[in-house]
């Protein structure tokens, strides 16, 4: 089975969608095979790694129905096997339609455990808020990685993922926290200086040594379609994210 990871913050813009597509983007070109699942109405991780969302079934029909198998579509990413979920705002129709369907907090993980053997690693992408999709994410999950601005407000979103995981292990009792990552850093500021330090201290080794610097390059790359590998001027940003697969491959492996 998979080692599954959800990438999750209730906070929005802490880089959440640009973390999994490029993290899972390393983890392909190291040689895993990976699945990406858009687990966002938006589909910004749909949109990031230039998948269609014109296809036939979304993680949407999925949910809905555990007859209809996990859609998946291969994407370009330089090198490796990468795939993705895709995701369109059906998903926002369908994840009020859950609340009246049985199991429903475990909808994906039904899905990851009967479509997703062929995997080494699946990434989750959440939506910025502990609803019914970002549950499922959770419950599916093997582990969770919090993306996080080193900015004082966002510290209120790290002790709201706690919190969230807290209540999701009475369904999820194997789910740990990998990593907190450092996400859109500019340590010329005094203001990211001090906080980075005080995460460090606060969670100690649960912060990942690698840090990922601020890059107008990956905010073009995801706009183009793609992942930061082999996009112009992006060398930078791509070393910090194989950097980040380094760790992350031994996280999940204990």
């Amino acid at each position: 089975m998979p080692i599954v990871i959800a990438v999750a913050n209730q906070k929005g813009g802490v880089g959440k969608t640009t973390t999994t597509a490029n993290l899972g983007a390393a983890l392909a070109r190291k040689g895993h095979r990976v699945l990406l699942i858009d687990m966002d109405p938006q589909g910004n991780l749909t949109s990031a790694v230039g998948a269609s969302k014109a296809s036939e079934h979304t993680i949407a029909d999925a949910l809905l129905d555990h007859r209809t198998a996990l859609p998946t579509q291969l994407v370009s990413n330089g090198s490796g096997e990468l795939h993705v979920t895709p995701a369109t705002l059906a998903l926002a129709s369908a994840e009020a339609a859950l609340m009246n369907k049985l199991g429903r907090e475990q909808r994906l993980r039904d899905q990851i455990g009967q479509n997703g053997a062929s995997f080494d690693f699946v990434l989750v992408d959440t939506p910025p808020s502990l609803g019914l999709l970002t549950i499922n994410a959770l419950v599916a999950a093997s582990f969770v990685l919090v993306p996080t601005e080193a900015r004082f407000f966002s510290l209120q979103g790290l002790q709201m993922i706690e919190e969230s995981i807290e209540e999701v292990l009475y369904l999820n009792p194997k789910l740990k926290v990998i990593g907190i990552l450092l996400s859109k850093l500019d340590r010329r500021l005094r203001e990211e200086k001090q906080v980075a330090e005080y995460l460090r201290e606060r969670w100690g080794l649960l912060v990942f040594k690698t840090e990922i610097g601020t890059s107008s390059k990956v905010l073009e790359a995801s706009s183009a379609g793609r992942t930061v590998f082999g996009y112009l001027g992006a060398e930078r940003a791509s070393d910090m994210y194989s950097q980040l697969a380094e760790e992350v491959v031994p996280r999940g492996q204990v």
